[in-house]
């Protein structure tokens, strides 16, 4: 376990994201961030997820909010993903799985059975100076980010 608690500082990072740019957390200061970690493109539960944030995407910006989603695919996965559901905001690989570890979200899961390590589903909202205002652990994607809109707008 990572330790993070609301009222932490997030650990920064600078990874690359869709469209060949790169995206370092501490330049996002000043606003309000939904850091949200998903174990894969392309995947029901993670497609279902993207989508509800990006059609609240709107939303989360009036609230002073951006939102970023963190995977350890390639950035070419991502822009294929973010293409092909139209997703309006950017997507961060984490190939190395390095930040992952960091927020405490390479964990043991089971699945028919059968052990594995993998990318625990999260939500990090951060607040404009940098600190964590709250954190959703093993997330369950109905109506996810509808609660997620409201405590950004509530922080």
């Amino acid at each position: 376990m990572s330790g993070l608690e609301p009222g932490a500082p997030a650990p920064d990072f600078e990874l690359p994201t869709d469209g060949g740019e790169t995206l370092r957390l501490s330049a996002l200061r000043g606003r309000k961030v939904v850091l949200y970690f998903y174990p894969a493109d392309n995947t029901e539960t993670c497609t279902t997820e993207a989508v509800g944030f990006s059609a609240l995407a709107g939303e989360f910006a009036k609230a002073g909010a951006t939102i970023v989603g963190l995977s350890p695919d390639t950035p070419k996965s991502h822009d294929r993903f973010k293409a092909k559901h139209d997703l309006d905001f950017r997507l961060v690989s984490d190939e190395s799985l390095e930040v992952v570890k960091r927020y405490g979200l390479w964990v043991e899961k089971t699945m028919f059975g059968r052990k594995y390590m993998g990318v625990e589903r999260a939500t990090f909202l951060i607040d404009a100076s940098g600190r964590i205002g709250r954190i959703w652990r093993k997330v369950r994607v109905k109506s996810h980010a509808e609660d997620v809109l409201a405590a950004t707008r509530a922080l």
